[in-house]
């Protein structure tokens, strides 16, 4: 895979991840209710920082014993299935209506949540790491998606992993900054509809991107 294609591919794939309702979401949400559009950008800032040390960490440790043929193989047959398994999940849900994104600014909550922000003396940057290791899907998306990224990135070196991580944070910034700066703002951006195909879009492309990884992983092509 080249690097624009790694690139353009990291940022779908994050984006699909970053518009589906969930922990940072909603404190971005109440955190720009709360002081403002700056808010979303920090929380990211601090959500990046901890997904850098972790692309280090895994590329440093783990570089030799991830690009041996039958491991990497392995991985992306399991990031691969894991994405189609999402893939389909956030098209079903969109297809039947059972995601939205409505903003209450006066609340500083998303509906159904409450609770959530943390505590108004800590730092939007430390709030952003503590949201993302208290989320077990983040969790489970860097030792399945992102571990299979990581290997195809080795096959660039450095260019590579620079390429899928600026692709993955920029997309978590472009989307919890819109939604920061409709919150500050007191209304809402994106309509339901609009939303919704978004996602489905998404969902599609995750559910390719899986079926390409798979397909590499059981003998095929790389993609």
């Amino acid at each position: 895979m080249p690097l624009g294609a790694i690139f353009l591919t990291a940022f779908t794939v994050g984006l699909s991840g970053a518009m589906m309702p969930g922990p940072l979401l909603t404190v971005t949400i109440g955190e720009a209710a709360r002081r403002g559009f700056a808010a979303g950008p920090l929380l990211v800032v601090g959500h990046g920082i901890l997904e850098g040390v972790l692309v280090v960490a895994l590329a440093m440790g783990l570089g030799s014993f991830l690009a041996a043929g039958p491991v990497a193989k392995t991985i992306a047959v399991i990031g691969g299935v894991f994405l189609i398994y999402m893939g389909w999940g956030i098209v079903r849900d969109a297809w039947h209506g059972r995601v939205e994104l409505r903003v209450d600014p006066a609340r500083g909550e998303a509906p159904g949540e409450t609770g959530s922000s943390p505590p108004k003396y800590m730092h939007p940057v430390l709030a952003g790491i503590l949201v993302s290791l208290s989320n077990p899907y983040w969790t489970l998306w860097w030792a399945t998606v992102g571990l299979g990224y990581i290997v195809l990135s080795l096959k660039h070196g450095v260019p590579g992993l620079v390429s899928f991580f600026s692709g993955h944070i920029l997309s978590d910034l472009v989307w919890y900054s819109l939604v920061a700066a409709a919150v500050s703002k007191g209304r809402q951006w994106v309509k339901p509809p609009v939303y919704r195909g978004i996602l489905a879009v998404c969902g599609l492309f995750l559910i390719f991107l899986g079926g390409s990884f798979t397909f590499w992983g059981l003998g095929g092509n790389a993609p």
